[in-house]
């Protein structure tokens, strides 16, 4: 598996925030691959808005949209939060890639119950990352990334339920 590249430090006066760097390096490492599965989640999420079909569509047509727009909400606490520990966020499509463990969209629209799969799937992986980060957060007492972590598995965990209830039979 490639290395994941370090977040760039950004310039300028030293920081004093009672975190180190090396504990800031690290977590600011992990916000980034947050913040390009959000990303990743958002244009999927997007996508299928545009393209769903069948007779669900209105229903999904709506929830896609709260979906993705809720998504895009996010990756400004994400990336501002990196900014708060002195790097630089990830910001281009390239990185995202690079980044993500999420799969791009499939280049052909799925059907409408194969684009709820995909995004439970999605939302899942995000909770994993998430989650994935408190033992570095907590360890350096970073309460800030702590919460927002904390909401945005609460987001991702619920999320994923409301979809996975309609694939039920």
């Amino acid at each position: 598996m490639a290395k994941k590249p370090s977040p760039a430090k950004s310039s300028g006066p030293a920081i004093n925030i009672g975190i180190s760097e090396k504990d800031r390096a690290s977590i600011a490492a992990g916000l980034s691959r947050l913040l390009a599965d959000t990303y990743t989640l958002y244009l999927t999420t997007h996508n299928f808005h545009w393209n769903v079909t069948g007779p669900m569509f209105n229903t999904l047509h709506a929830m896609f949209m709260a979906q993705y727009t809720e998504l895009w909400n996010a990756v400004d606490p994400i990336a501002e939060r990196i900014r708060s520990l002195g790097h630089v966020a990830p910001g281009s499509y390239a990185q995202f890639a690079q980044l993500s463990s999420l799969p791009d969209a499939p280049a052909t629209p799925p059907k409408a119950l194969e684009m709820v799969r995909i995004l439970v799937e999605g939302h899942e992986a995000v909770a994993r990352t998430a989650r994935s980060l408190f033992p570095a957060v907590d360890k350096a007492s970073d309460e800030p990334s702590a919460d927002l972590l904390t909401q945005r598995l609460t987001v991702h965990e619920q999320t994923a339920w409301m979809l996975r209830s309609l694939l039920e039979e």
